[in-house]
C-alpha cells in the first residue's frame, strides 16, 4: 500500500499539501533519466549550463508572491520575511554563475620542457540533494546551483514540511528550457529515501539537517566511495565585549535569536557579556523582543509566527522548563503574548537569564525563539565557553576592536566567525562546519571543489 505524504500547517492545523509518494519503478524511472540527462548536460559548454540556470533563477523570481505564500502555509514563517528567502536565492545563485569560470577552470601547474599538464574539475555525475523545511530554498541553494553549473544532475528530496518547494523549483528549470532530467524531485517515504542514498547511480550526496539524524547518514553511506556532504545543526554562540556598542548590539542578537522562530542552524542560543555590560544588556534585549508579535503568519503585521508543529513548540518548553528548574530566570513575561498556548505550535519569545552550562539550552540544539545569557569576565572565559560545545557552525563577536576580534575568532572552533553580525551567510565565503555541524563545504569557489573530482593530465611529447 502506497504511503501518501501530508503537510499539516502549524497556523491551524489543516492539511495544506497531500502527494503520493513514488513508488520503486518511478524512484527507478527518475535516477535512469538523471543518468541519460547527465551525459548530455555535463556535454554543454559551461557558458551555455549558466545561461540555463541563469533563466531558471529567473522564472523562479517572477513566481515570489506564490511561493513565499506556500512556503508560509507550509511551515510557518511570517509572510512579511518569506519573500526574501526567494531574493536571497537569487543572490545566491547569481554570485555562483558569476565565479563559475574561474572556480571550474584549468589549473595549470609550472610549465615543464616537452610537457603538458593540467588539472580539470569533472562533475561526479547524479547529485542527490536532502534538504530540510525551516529554509527551504536557502539551504539548497549553494549546493544545487554548483552541482548543476560543474554539469552534475541533482534529484532533489525536501522535508515532508515544505515539499512544494521542490516542484517549485523543477517546474521553474522546466519553464526556463533547461533539459529534461537536469533537475527532478522525488516525494519518498524515509525507507525509500535511505534507497535512494544507497543506489549505485548516486555519485554525491548532500545532506542538509540535524546532527542526529546525519549519523545515520553517514551509517548508510558507510563502505561507500561517494562524496558525502553535511550541513548540519548549530547551537551557535556570541560573544559581547566591554566595549560594544549595545543599541545595535541588541538588535542584531535578537534578530539572530529570533527570526524564524528561531528556527535557523545559525542563530544565536548562546550570548556571552561581558560582566560589566550584563545588565544593561538584559534589560535592552527585554525590551526589544517584547517588540515582537506573535500572531497568525499571514498577517502582515505579525513578526513571530509559530513554530514548526506542537512537538517543536513542546520540547523548546520542555528545554525552557529544565533550564528554570536549575536556576535560569525567565525575563520575558509571556502573557503579553496572548497567542501563547501550550497546546498549539504558538509559543512566546524567551530569555534565560544567570543561564549555564549544565542546562540544555547553553548544550543542545533548542531551534526555537529562546537563548540563554551568560556574564563572563574576560576573553578568554568566553572563548572557553564558546568551544564548550559538541557544534561548531558560526559564531560572532561584537565589538569596536577587529583587531581583537580576529585574535579571538581564530581560538575559536567554529566554521564562520562573524564580527558585529550573527546568523550571516555570505555568499562569498566557504560555508562549512566544524565537530558535530557538518562535513565539507558549499558556497564560494570551493564549493565547487567539493561537487567535483579532479581529473590530471600529463602529456609527454616526444
Amino acid at each position: 500500500m502506497l504511503k501518501d505524504i501530508s503537510t499539516i500547517s502549524p497556523i491551524d492545523g489543516s492539511i495544506v499539501v497531500q502527494r503520493r509518494c513514488a513508488t520503486s519503478s518511478e524512484i527507478q524511472a527518475v535516477l535512469a533519466k538523471a543518468t541519460f540527462a547527465q551525459r548530455k548536460w555535463r556535454q554543454l559548454s559551461l557558458a551555455d549550463r549558466c545561461q540555463h540556470v541563469q533563466n531558471a533563477v529567473a522564472e523562479l523570481v517572477t513566481a515570489r508572491a506564490g511561493i513565499a505564500e506556500e512556503i508560509t502555509r507550509q511551515m510557518g514563517r511570517p509572510i512579511r520575511y518569506t519573500p526574501s528567502e526567494i531574493n536571497a536565492f537569487q543572490d545566491c545563485a547569481l554570485h555562483l554563475i558569476s565565479i563559475a569560470p574561474a572556480a571550474l577552470a584549468d589549473v595549470m601547474p609550472a610549465p615543464v620542457s616537452g610537457m603538458q599538464r593540467l588539472m580539470r574539475r569533472e562533475p561526479h555525475g547524479i547529485v542527490f540533494i536532502i534538504a530540510p523545511w525551516n529554509f527551504p530554498l536557502l539551504t539548497c541553494v549553494n549546493s544545487l546551483i554548483t552541482a548543476l553549473l560543474a554539469g552534475n544532475t541533482v534529484v532533489l528530496r525536501h522535508s515532508s514540511q515544505t515539499p512544494l518547494v521542490s516542484e517549485r523549483l523543477v517546474e521553474a528549470f522546466h519553464d526556463a528550457g533547461v533539459p529534461d532530467g537536469v533537475l527532478q524531485y522525488v516525494h519518498t517515504t524515509h525507507a525509500d529515501t535511505r534507497l535512494i542514498m544507497k543506489a549505485p547511480e548516486i555519485d554525491y550526496l548532500c545532506f542538509i539537517g540535524n546532527s542526529s539524524s546525519a549519523l545515520m547518514v553517514e551509517q548508510i553511506e558507510l563502505g561507500r566511495c561517494i562524496g558525502l556532504g553535511l550541513e548540519l545543526s548549530g547551537v551557535d554562540p556570541t560573544y559581547i565585549r566591554a566595549d560594544a556598542d549595545l543599541e545595535k548590539t541588541v538588535d542584531a542578537v535578537v534578530e539572530g535569536a529570533m527570526f524564524n522562530s528561531g528556527q535557523s542552524c545559525s542563530g544565536v542560543q548562546r550570548v556571552y557579556v561581558h560582566a560589566s555590560r550584563y545588565q544593561e544588556f538584559l534589560d535592552r534585549a527585554v525590551v526589544e523582543v517584547e517588540k515582537y508579535v506573535l500572531g497568525n503568519p499571514l498577517n502582515a503585521s505579525t513578526t513571530l509566527g509559530p513554530l514548526v508543529r506542537l512537538s517543536a513548540a513542546t520540547t523548546v518548553r520542555e528545554i525552557v522548563g529544565q533550564s528554570m528548574s536549575m536556576g535560569a530566570k525567565c525575563l520575558i513575561d509571556i502573557h503579553k503574548f496572548a497567542l501563547d498556548n501550550i497546546n498549539t505550535p504558538y509559543m512566546a519569545p524567551q530569555i534565560l537569564a544567570n543561564a549555564d552550562h549544565q542546562m540544555k539550552i547553553m548544550q543542545e540544539d533548542c531551534f526555537g525563539p529562546v537563548f540563554g545569557v551568560m556574564p563572563v569576565q574576560t576573553d578568554e572565559q568566553a572563548i572557553e565557553l564558546m568551544n564548550d560545545s559538541h557544534y561548531g557552525l558560526s559564531a560572532s563577536v561584537f565589538t569596536q576592536d577587529i583587531t581583537a576580534a580576529m585574535q579571538i575568532g581564530a581560538q575559536v572552533q567554529t566554521g564562520t566567525w562573524l564580527m558585529n553580525r550573527c546568523d550571516y551567510h555570505d555568499p562569498a565565503l566557504a560555508w562549512s562546519g566544524v565537530k558535530q555541524s557538518g562535513r565539507g563545504v558549499s558556497s564560494s569557489y570551493l564549493g565547487f571543489v567539493q561537487l567535483t573530482r579532479v581529473k590530471s593530465y600529463h602529456m609527454r611529447s616526444w
